[in-house]
């Protein structure tokens, strides 16, 4: 029994030592958005080809993304939503447990947004209702992939010019990548500037799909 609980135990540090690397875990984001190649990721990252390549194998060997190659290329995507889970159970810890996340946090984004997020629940009900503008302000590639039902799409390089075409008089809520995403905070912020009802989800794109919610994709 020793040796079967040692041998186990070494099995799930292998994901641990996997995830103990601030690249990869942001690289395993971008996937939980839409498949990318090396290259892909590569320049959304800021690494190296070769550096992303080696980060991606490290993830492959442990089960946590897959790939599949298409002429000279070769596309990754996150290999199931447990492994969304996975990352949004350690951002929670970090969150109870970690002094550092709260200070970045606070400085960074919670100073922009006084409102309570909205939680999925919440959001789907006004949804359903009509009574929300749901945008979503992630890259293109990416809400292409995947997007919550009826959401607009406002890249972050159209930020400025697409938020003053929305109807001041509806109540818009934004959502992004995850719960530290900038994006949201961001379009959040310019909206209420103009003086529209804005607010964000609590989560992103990942955390709704992994739940069960309903997903659209663009044709």
């Amino acid at each position: 029994m020793s040796e079967f609980k040692n041998n186990i135990f070494e099995q799930f540090a292998r994901i641990g030592k996997a995830l103990s690397n601030g690249n990869r875990l942001q690289i395993l984001e971008y996937l939980a958005q839409a498949e990318r190649s090396v290259e892909q990721l590569a320049k959304v990252s800021g690494l190296s080809v070769a550096n992303t390549s080696q980060h991606l194998q490290q993830l492959r060997q442990v089960g946590l993304v897959t790939s599949t190659k298409r002429g000279l290329n070769v596309y990754y995507r996150i290999a199931s939503d447990d492994v969304v889970e996975l990352l949004r159970v350690m951002r929670c810890v970090a969150d109870h447990h970690l002094a550092d996340v709260g200070q970045l946090v606070n400085t960074f984004l919670t100073v922009k947004d006084e409102l309570e997020p909205l939680s999925r629940e919440e959001l789907l009900k006004r949804v359903e209702q009509g009574l929300v503008t749901v945008i979503d302000v992630r890259p293109a590639l990416e809400f292409a992939a995947g997007h919550l039902p009826g959401a607009i799409n406002v890249p972050p390089d159209e930020l400025e010019k697409r938020l003053q075409m929305l109807d001041s008089k509806q109540e818009v809520v934004a959502y992004c990548r995850g719960a530290h995403c900038v994006y949201s905070f961001n379009a959040v912020e310019k909206l209420r500037a103009q003086g529209v009802k804005a607010s964000r989800l609590e989560d992103g794109f990942p955390e709704w799909k992994s739940a069960g919610y309903p997903v659209e994709m663009s044709a």
